[in-house]
């Protein structure tokens, strides 16, 4: 593991001292825990946009719903 240093606004280092103190963990693993969290939710948001832009292209939704349709026809005999 590597160390690092950093600062940071009087207000978020107080938050980091309430959390850790509240948590009973040191501050560097709320640190790591809130990093996880949000670059988890940058990955997210990369597939929400991602999604979006599919949306929009109509090639791709066509393959798609002729897909659905063949899926749909492979089911009927469960019906």
């Amino acid at each position: 593991m590597t160390t690092f240093t950093s600062s940071l606004p009087n207000e978020l280092l107080e938050m980091l001292n309430q959390v850790a103190s509240q948590q009973k963990v040191p501050k560097n693993k709320v640190i790591e825990e809130s990093l996880k969290m949000y670059f988890e939710e940058l990955e997210k948001q990369e597939y929400i946009t991602s999604f979006k832009k599919l949306k929009e292209d109509r090639e791709l939704n066509q393959i798609a719903e002729e897909g659905m349709e063949d899926y749909a026809n492979q089911l009927k005999p469960y019906d």
